[in-house]
């Protein structure tokens, strides 16, 4: 049987979505935290969410919390799941939420070792005969991410939600139906398109297991 190493729709997308566009507002936690009672349904009273069609969204960092629920709210990505949910809460309102969850910690997630190879080759190198960029760059080694410049950390995440994000967009490249808030240099879009199914069930398998 094969053994498991250990290493829902909503917030979680990848890098360069930072607020160069969205004037970062800064949040308070404690006013976020008793707005947050419906988003524990879904995401966990702790933003860990246990059901992978739901993205864990503790510790991603208040920028790149704060850009998408901003995103959401104004119809730039729309999430089925959250439709109408934020509808009618302010800027300050949502920095209140992205605060309060950037502060918890993302729990531990799972890898798959026969995926181990493909994951971390794409994870840290790239394929660059497909102009696909290696992940560290804004999701360092370790997949924490870089909350100050808005890019989420991927460690801990639910692979099978990093699988899907991944697959919107590779649609978005050439879809607008598929996810496409990854701002005008469209980085994640084009790595994406650039990836086969095969390789981003590894990429991501590998990502949610970094430590």
């Amino acid at each position: 049987m094969k053994k498991v190493l250990v290493l829902c729709g909503a917030l979680l997308g990848f890098a360069h979505t930072a607020g160069a566009a969205v004037p970062f507002v800064e949040g308070d936690a404690a006013s976020g935290e008793a707005q947050t009672a419906v988003c524990a349904a879904c995401h966990g009273a702790d933003g860990n969410s246990m059901a992978p069609t739901f993205p864990k969204i503790a510790g991603l960092g208040a920028r790149y919390l704060y850009k998408q629920l901003m995103d959401i709210r104004d119809g730039a990505r729309p999430v089925p799941t959250m439709a109408g949910l934020l509808d009618g809460k302010s800027d300050q309102q949502l920095a209140d939420i992205a605060a309060f969850y950037a502060a918890k910690q993302i729990s531990g997630s799972q890898t798959d070792p026969d995926l181990v190879a493909l994951g971390e080759k794409v994870y840290r190198a790239g394929v660059a005969e497909r102009k696909v960029a290696a992940c560290t760059g804004c999701h360092s080694p370790a997949g924490k991410g870089n909350a100050l410049a808005g890019y989420p950390a991927l460690a801990g995440q639910h692979p099978e939600y990093i699988a899907t994000q991944l697959r919107e967009y590779r649609k978005g490249y050439e879809d607008p139906t598929g996810r496409t808030n990854d701002g005008d240099t469209r980085i994640m879009r084009s790595n994406a398109f650039g990836l086969s199914d095969m390789e981003i069930e590894a990429v991501a398998s590998y990502a949610a297991g970094l430590r």
